[in-house]
């Protein structure tokens, strides 16, 4: 394991408030106090918390049944939650004479370069403060990322961005089960995963309750996301005693861990990857398949088709005949540029026509 000491933790809606959306301070406070335990071990922790908008609904006299589902609403709900919710960590997080910094990021923190770097700066000078940053989705502008829902994903690029060695994702069931619990009751824990494929993501369901939106699907992709940048995740019931020590510490049972791989994406394929949304799709031929497989560039030869609507520098799926996914980059064409070359080899091509469509430099081999 790395020498660095930072841990990330993750608590989601469901795990910090009540039916009605309302914070319950005493889970806030049983999170403080663990990382309290870690920090008087030496340890650097950095808190991602769900809970804005469920914790505005209240106040705003939207709780329940009451819900909203359009985005404008739920983004002003959400600006009014987190000022509340904020109140609470700093507060308990005094209790045990700590001090909580708030940090809101969207997705495009971790996607532009500069924003990335300027995000990682902050959060390092946080900790050598010795400030606990408590990181939240921008819910007031970030209309994506209240649809994804839950910062399970962005708890995950924020651990390979404090390059942490560890991220717990706690959440209101003991960790990934056999079986969806609300359907088998005989779903067992499964303590640990070497690798994650798509067997175990079809044991998980959709959203875990109506409070929060990641469910054990948002998850396990978050664990994938973290073992592809080297961190190792564990997934846990917030409500277990000493679960945050027993997760840093690997006790067997504490919840279910999802081992680093020994192979790690460098970070901006970790963006192309994970962070950025695909706009189109590009489907190549076998040999170019084979290819990209080996490191190299997508050239206009191997493309058979486009579908989608996309400027250059967009992000794009890369599919083989079958529509099978196993590539992503970002594309040097636009979509009507690049069907106006697709599968002519470069001495076929008009002087000054870009035969390079994806460089080798801006293309990642999807994760299985």
């Amino acid at each position: 394991m790395s020498t660095n000491k930072t841990v990330v933790v993750k608590i989601g809606t469901s795990s910090i408030t009540d039916t009605d959306g309302v914070v319950q301070r005493s889970r806030i406070a049983k999170l403080c106090g663990e990382v309290a335990e870690l920090r008087a071990d030496g340890y650097q922790v950095v808190v991602v918390t769900s809970g804005a908008i469920a914790a505005g609904l209240p106040e705003l006299g939207l709780g329940g049944d009451k819900r909203p589902r359009d985005i404008r609403t739920l983004q002003a709900v959400a600006t009014v939650g987190q000022s509340a919710l904020m109140a609470v960590y700093r507060e308990e997080f005094a209790s045990h004479d700590l001090v909580a910094g708030q940090v809101l990021l969207i997705p495009l923190d971790f996607i532009v370069r500069s924003q990335y770097l300027h995000a990682r700066q902050t959060l390092e000078r946080l900790l050598e403060l010795g400030v606990i940053p408590v990181v939240n989705e921008n819910d007031a502008i970030a209309d994506d990322e209240i649809r994804f829902g839950d910062n399970d994903r962005i708890a995950a690029l924020v651990a390979n961005l404090v390059d942490a060695v560890r991220l717990v994702l706690l959440t209101d069931t003991a960790g990934v089960l056999t079986a969806d619990p609300r359907i088998d009751s005989d779903a067992s824990l499964i303590s640990e995963i070497v690798g994650i494929d798509h067997q175990t993501e079809a044991v998980v369901g959709g959203a875990g309750s109506a409070r929060g939106s990641g469910g054990m699907a948002s998850k396990l992709n978050a664990a994938k996301i973290a073992a592809w940048s080297g961190v190792s995740s564990v997934i846990a019931d917030a409500d277990r005693d000493s679960v945050l020590r027993d997760a840093v510490d690997g006790v067997a049972g504490s919840g279910t861990m999802v081992h680093a791989r020994e192979s790690r994406l460098p970070a901006r394929k970790l963006w192309i990857a994970f962070a950025v949304g695909a706009q189109g799709t590009i489907t190549v031929d076998a040999g170019a398949r084979r290819a990209l497989e080996r490191g190299k560039s997508l050239l206009a030869a191997g493309v058979r088709g486009v579908v989608g609507s996309f400027a250059a520098g967009a992000p794009v799926e890369v599919v083989d005949d079958e529509a099978a996914v196993f590539a992503k980059g970002l594309t040097r064409h636009g979509s009507d540029d690049l069907r106006a070359v697709a599968g002519r080899r470069s001495e076929d091509l008009p002087a000054g026509a870009l035969h390079l469509v994806i460089h080798a430099d801006d293309l990642v081999t999807v994760p299985a």
